[in-house]
């Protein structure tokens, strides 16, 4: 357990500088909750993307920063969506608590710059997925809003309308939807084609979420793969090579049928694997559309290309990143409670107290004090 008492305990949140990012990272009304909670607030101008102004974090008690510099100089904590590179860690003060995605299992640098600058980082993509985070859950809440946006995308994309129309000049048939993965994206997916009148069909390697897919409407697809099961975080556990390859025979026919084909199939920590092959979807009609949710951690589609929208044998393929960014004011409101629930587990009674044998902090900890907390990154790692 490490406790700091400091006279003013400096919050910073510096914009983001990804291009391709539109969410706020904490929004005016929660700077306000975090300032009353004895927080003072630093925020870099014009990091309310557009949608909130300077004047509306002045409003709520927040100061502002002219550059990322001076916003995050003297931060005790510091909040950000995406990790930022590794020189931008040297303007850090020794012991800071910096708050971000990290990707820790696939980027050593970072974690050695943490290690080495003697930052304690928390990686929000490893806050547990348990009833008591639920709040925190940035993947959740943003997912959600993903699998949303993956079908609005596709249905603007498809030359069709979802629902069944009967009309004087004849009946249309209702489109057809195929969700691969069943997680909170693809859950939502086929709850959002579903109300807008799609026929909805969905495949997931756990049989335990058969009965969710059926409670949305959908007809669940099941393939006899022998032994699979879903991790501790609520993922799918990775398939051999073998069950790969029946997965794809299996899934080839439902692929073909689809007017709208949505791949959510991700594997925690590695790279997604590829489901829809370059064969499958020359056996689907022209002019279909698959959007690749997975196009971030490798992709589930052969082919697929990162913030590109393709067409491939006809079919258009959809590899866009940063779904959630699409929606930004409500995936901002999500991320920002997400993040500031997630900061008053350690922020208790105007001190910084970083418990780390709550489970929450025990999960999404990386490095402290300058080491490891997980024991599968210490491979490498100098700390």
């Amino acid at each position: 357990m490490g406790v700091y008492m400091t006279a003013q305990t400096l919050l910073a949140i510096p914009k983001d500088p990804s291009l391709n990012e539109t969410r706020v990272t904490i929004i005016p009304s929660d700077v306000k909750k975090l300032i009353a909670s004895g927080l003072h607030v630093i925020a870099e101008s014009h990091c309310g993307m557009g949608i909130y102004s300077d004047a509306d974090y002045i409003a709520v008690g927040a100061s502002i920063g002219t550059s990322t510099t001076e916003t995050v100089q003297n931060a005790d904590i510091i909040v950000r969506i995406r990790k930022p590179d590794l020189a931008s860690l040297d303007g850090l003060k020794k012991g800071a608590i910096h708050l971000s995605f990290m990707d820790p299992n696939n980027d050593p640098l970072f974690i050695q710059a943490c290690l080495d600058k003697d930052i304690t980082s928390i990686a929000l993509e490893m806050i547990p997925r348990s009833t008591r985070a639920q709040k925190m859950d940035i993947l959740s809440s943003q997912a959600n809003l993903g699998g949303y946006v993956a079908v609005i995308l596709a249905t603007e994309k498809l030359a069709k309308i979802l629902p069944m129309m009967t009309t004087p000049a004849g009946t249309l048939s209702p489109s057809r939807v195929f969700v691969i993965g069943a997680g909170v994206a693809g859950l939502q997916a086929i709850a959002t084609a579903k109300r807008l009148g799609a026929r909805v069909e969905a495949f997931d390697t756990r049989p335990v979420v058969e009965e969710q897919v059926q409670s949305l409407g959908a007809k669940f697809v099941k393939i006899e793969l022998g032994t699979t099961g879903q991790t501790t975080q609520g993922y799918a556990t990775q398939l051999t090579e073998e069950q790969l390859q029946k997965q794809r025979d299996l899934l080839a026919k439902h692929v073909a049928s689809a007017d709208i084909v949505i791949t959510t199939a991700q594997i925690f920590g590695k790279k997604a694997p590829v489901i829809v092959t370059d064969q499958m979807i020359q056996g689907m009609t022209p002019g279909a559309v698959i959007v690749d949710m997975a196009i971030e951690s490798g992709g589930n589609v052969e082919g697929s290309l990162l913030d590109q929208t393709t067409l491939r044998h006809g079919v258009h393929i959809m590899g866009i990143t940063n779904l959630p960014g699409r929606v930004a004011v409500h995936a901002s409101q999500m991320l920002s409670a997400n993040l500031c629930h997630l900061i008053n587990t350690f922020w208790k009674d105007t001190a910084i107290n970083l418990n780390l044998e709550d489970d929450i902090l025990a999960g999404c900890v990386i490095t402290h004090k300058g080491k490891t907390l997980h024991p599968n990154l210490h491979k490498g790692m100098k700390g």
